[in-house]
């Protein structure tokens, strides 16, 4: 049978009880012994939600890697959706999320204000038209650049009000993963080599933290994150209102794996990282992109066994709980089966430890042996019925029993798999199991 959906599986769950039942209370059956139930399974491809990222316009790669690529990523502009500030026309957005569905993939989504050497007008042309809005071009990374004014009342508004728009349309659509957030330079959270002037070139504090409070109150089922260079003081009120960090939102770095990443607590991105705690990964994804700092950075990060710098992708991988990464120009430089293998380390890896039916109910231990957990709810589920509580959050390392009393049936004849109502056509979630 097809890896991730099993006939029968095994010893008696060791661990901790997750969840009783099924869906709902019904009568069963006088109860009967359970009785183990074999179950052989493997995961054998890169899983939705993780892995090695590619540009949702990068058509030759996207061929190339097929389905071991998972993810996909587009920058917008906020005025590619709102060219006035009563104007939401989503098209652009639906249209790179249904390209990349009709590829079997999800994708990620990222909206700036400002991109180093681009003069496109990034907001709503009557907002910046507009009486509280000095349009500027200021000299970024050394081109120049537009830069909107946050003086504006109604540039701040008109933020709030797209990402309540957004969540409203998009926050349980299965074609999107996750959705980057952040103000400055790529919306990474810094303004280098330019300008910076608190609330004119860069939003106030203040601002920020209602911005930040307003996505945690909206996005509910589609996990965000932010930039590591949010942790610093200079830019974000990160470091002076400690409740901000008590938000559910995941971090990427945009410059993984450059020469000197991580090699002492004190190096900027380590630092940052740490900044937000070693438990960040349980509330959102760790993620970003791999290093543009040099052209070497790019050609040699995922070579095996000492990456570009003397460590690995994976040990970076498993330092920080990576779900996924960027690699937009590793079809260049790595071979499809070394960007499959890199992508299979990075995510959640779920094993069924144990499997046992009483004829009636369905009981499995499943254990997370991945680098991060799932941010999407996914059942484990016996027959096409799913347990009663969702792998969603499960830790690595972690294991839980689950149990689904599905009626009446042959154990061995059993069909177990792990379903998401957040996959699209195409994906599955597989397991891995070798229970005799």
């Amino acid at each position: 049978m097809p890896a991730g959906t099993a006939s029968p599986p095994a010893q008696a769950a060791a661990a901790s009880s997750r969840t009783t039942g099924g869906r709902g209370a019904r009568h069963r059956r006088a109860a009967s012994a359970f009785i183990p139930v074999p179950l052989q399974s493997r995961i054998d491809a890169v899983q939705p939600m993780t892995g090695i990222v590619l540009w949702n316009d990068n058509a030759a790669g996207l061929a190339a890697l097929g389905e071991d690529v998972q993810l996909e990523f587009a920058y917008l502009r906020y005025s590619d959706v709102s060219p006035s500030s009563t104007t939401f026309d989503w098209s652009p957005v639906d249209t790179r999320l249904a390209a990349a569905a009709a590829r079997g993939h999800q994708m990620i989504l990222r909206f700036h204000d400002t991109y180093p050497g681009r003069t496109e007008i990034s907001i709503p042309a009557d907002i910046a038209d507009g009486p509280d809005h000095v349009t500027a071009f200021h000299t970024v990374e050394g081109r120049r650049t537009f830069i909107p004014d946050w003086r504006s009342q109604r540039l701040r508004q008109f933020v709030l009000d797209f990402y309540t728009r957004f969540a409203q349309r998009y926050d349980r659509d299965p074609r999107l993963a996750f959705v980057q957030v952040g103000f400055g330079s790529y919306a990474e959270y810094h303004l280098w080599d330019g300008p910076l002037t608190l609330g004119h070139t860069f939003p106030s504090k203040a601002f920020q933290q209602q911005a930040l409070e307003h996505l945690g109150a909206n996005f509910v089922d589609t996990p965000w994150s932010v930039s590591i260079d949010a942790a610093s003081g200079v830019y974000s009120p990160f470091p002076s209102v400690p409740s901000l960090r008590t938000l559910r939102f995941g971090l990427f770095d945009d410059s993984f794996m450059h020469e000197r990443h991580s090699e002492s607590d004190t190096e900027y991105n380590r630092a940052a990282w740490r900044f937000f705690g070693d438990a960040r990964h349980h509330d959102g994804p760790a993620g970003g992109e791999f290093s543009y700092y040099s052209d070497y950075d790019q050609a040699h990060v995922l070579d095996l066994p000492d990456g570009p710098h003397g460590r690995s992708f994976e040990s970076f991988v498993a330092q920080y709980r990576i779900s996924y990464m960027i690699g937009n120009d590793q079809p260049r430089y790595q071979s499809r089966a070394r960007i499959r293998q890199a992508a299979m380390a990075t995510g959640y890896a779920f094993r069924v430890t144990a499997l046992e039916s009483d004829g009636d109910c369905v009981r499995m231990a499943v254990r997370n042996e991945g680098a991060a957990p799932i941010y999407h709810h996914a059942w484990p589920a016996a027959n096409g019925q799913r347990a009663g509580a969702s792998l969603k959050g499960l830790l690595p390392g972690d294991e839980d029993t689950f149990q689904a009393c599905i009626g009446p049936h042959q154990r061995e004849a059993l069909e177990i798999g792990i379903e998401s109502d957040r996959l699209v056509p195409g994906q599955r979630i597989q397991f891995n199991a070798s229970l005799t």
